[in-house]
C-alpha cells in the first residue's frame, strides 16, 4: 500500500543544513514530504517511493528550499520609537545629551509602560510581518523595556499573544536585568533584588518566559549581579542567555559558559579564553551586525577564534528601537559577511540551524530532516549565495509553517 502524506514538494534543490552533511547539506534533486505538520522525508528523489500519495503536491520547478529562517535575538515588543533621537545624533547631539533630555532607553521604558498589551501587539506586528515576509518561521522576543514587574509581564504576554495572531513560532526571553529604571535611584543591587525576588518568580509562575537574559556591561550590570539573576533562573528551571562583551570585556562569555547558557550575544570584545569556554559549554555565539553597524562600532567579534574553537555561530537582527532597528535577516546575513567576514555557509547556518540551537529548539526546527517541524522557505534563486550577496532584494517564493 502506498504511503500517504499531507504535502509533497518535489523537483526541488534542498539546502538541508544538516550537521551530518558538508557545507549546506545540498541535495540537487530533492523531495520533502510532510504529515501532521512535521517533515517525514527530506532527501533525494531517487530514494523516495515512486507510488507515494499526497493530498497536495507542489512542483518547485527547481527552486531552492531552506529551513524556515530563525531570528534568535530580537526586542520586537516595545512602545514608541527613537527616530527623533537618531535625527538629533545626525545633527551632532551626543548620547549623553540625548539621555539627559529624557531620551535613550528611558524614553522607550516610559512609552512601553504607557502602552496596553493590545497597543504593544499592534506596534510589533508590522516588524514581525517584515521578518515573516523574508521567510522567518521562528522568532525570539525579549522583554526589558518595562523594568517593573507589571510591564515586563505585559511585554511577555504581548509576545505570547503575537504567536496566536501570526503563523510563526515565538520564543520569549525575560530581560528584566536590561537597564536600571529611574526609580531605582542608581541602586543596582536593590533593583537586582527586585528582579530575583519578585519579577522572576512571578514570570516563571505565569509561564511567560522560555529563557532568562541579562545585559552584563559597565553601563548595565556586573558579573556578580548577573550571576545572581542566573542562579535564580536556574532554580526556577529556566535556561539563560547573555548580552556579553559588547562594549568591553568583563568576562561575559566565560560567565555565560559557566552557567551553560544557550547563547552569548554581541561578543565584540570576547577574548580567546571566552571563546574556549563557550566551546566547552556548547554555548552559541550570536552575532548581531545590525547593532555593530548602527552604533558605528569598530571592534569586531572574534569570528576566527570562534571557528578555531568550534563555537557555533548564529546571526540575528537584534531588532530594537535604540541600536538596531533592523527587520531583515537577509540584510543581517549580508552584514555578517561584509562586516564580520563570515562565509556563505556560516551565514545561512546562522539564521537556520545555529539560530535554532541558540534558542534550544534545534530538536524541533532549523534543518530539513525527518521528525522536525515542516518549516520551509522556498526561494527564487540560482544558488544559495544569492541570499547573502544581494542587498534590499527579497527572493522568497513561498513560506511554509508547520506544513501549511
Amino acid at each position: 500500500m502506498a504511503e500517504r502524506f499531507d504535502r509533497i514538494w518535489h523537483n526541488a534543490r534542498l539546502a538541508t543544513m544538516r550537521v551530518d552533511r558538508p557545507d549546506l547539506g545540498e541535495i540537487e534533486h530533492g523531495v520533502i514530504a510532510a504529515r501532521g505538520g512535521h517533515i517525514v522525508y527530506a532527501g533525494k528523489a531517487a530514494d523516495f517511493p515512486v507510488d507515494a500519495d499526497a493530498i497536495k503536491r507542489t512542483d518547485c520547478e527547481g527552486r531552492w528550499i531552506t529551513p524556515g529562517l530563525v531570528d534568535c535575538h530580537t526586542h520586537l515588543v516595545y512602545g514608541g520609537n527613537r527616530a527623533h533621537e537618531f535625527e538629533l545624533r545626525l545633527k551632532g547631539a551626543s548620547y549623553e545629551e540625548i539621555a539627559r533630555a529624557g531620551g535613550g532607553i528611558v524614553s522607550t521604558v516610559a512609552a512601553t509602560r504607557k502602552a496596553s498589551e493590545a497597543e504593544l501587539v499592534a506596534s510589533a506586528l508590522p516588524r514581525l510581518d517584515a521578518l515573516i515576509g523574508e521567510g522567518a518561521t521562528t522568532v525570539e522576543i525579549k522583554s526589558g523595556y518595562g523594568l517593573d514587574t507589571e510591564t515586563e509581564m505585559r511585554q511577555l504576554a504581548a509576545a505570547r499573544s503575537i504567536s496566536r495572531q501570526r503563523p510563526v513560532a515565538i520564543r520569549t526571553s525575560f530581560l528584566g536585568a536590561h537597564a536600571l529604571p529611574v526609580e531605582a535611584d542608581g541602586d543596582k543591587d536593590r533593583y537586582i533584588d527586585l528582579v530575583c525576588n519578585e519579577m522572576l518568580p512571578a514570570i516563571a509562575k505565569a509561564g511567560l518566559a522560555d529563557a532568562v537574559d541579562a545585559f552584563m556591561e559597565g553601563i548595565a550590570f556586573s558579573a556578580e549581579q548577573t550571576a545572581r539573576v542566573f542562579e535564580t533562573a536556574r532554580g526556577l528551571g529556566l535556561p539563560v542567555k547573555l548580552h556579553a562583551d559588547q562594549l568591553s570585556n568583563l568576562g561575559g562569555a566565560s560567565l555565560a559558559a559557566k552557567f551553560s547558557a544557550l547563547s552569548a550575544d554581541h561578543l565584540e570584545h570576547t577574548d580567546e579564553a571566552g571563546a574556549a569556554a563557550m566551546a566547552n559549554a556548547g554555548t552559541v555565539a550570536v552575532l548581531l551586525p545590525g547593532a555593530f553597524y548602527f552604533i558605528r562600532e569598530t571592534q569586531k567579534p572574534p569570528v576566527e577564534a570562534f571557528r578555531n574553537h568550534g563555537v557555533p555561530m548564529a546571526l540575528a537582527t537584534d531588532c530594537n528601537p535604540g541600536s538596531s532597528p533592523l527587520t531583515s535577516l537577509l540584510l543581517a546575513m549580508n552584514m555578517g559577511a561584509t562586516l564580520f567576514r563570515m562565509n556563505v555557509v556560516e551565514c545561512l547556518a546562522g539564521i537556520t540551524r545555529e539560530g535554532a540551537r541558540a534558542l534550544g529548539v534545534l530538536g524541533e526546527t532549523g534543518t530539513l530532516e525527518a521528525g522536525k517541524w515542516c518549516d520551509l522557505a522556498i526561494w527564487d534563486i540560482e544558488r544559495p549565495a544569492e541570499l547573502v550577496y544581494r542587498i534590499g532584494f527579497n527572493p522568497l517564493h513561498r513560506r511554509v509553517w508547520r506544513g501549511q
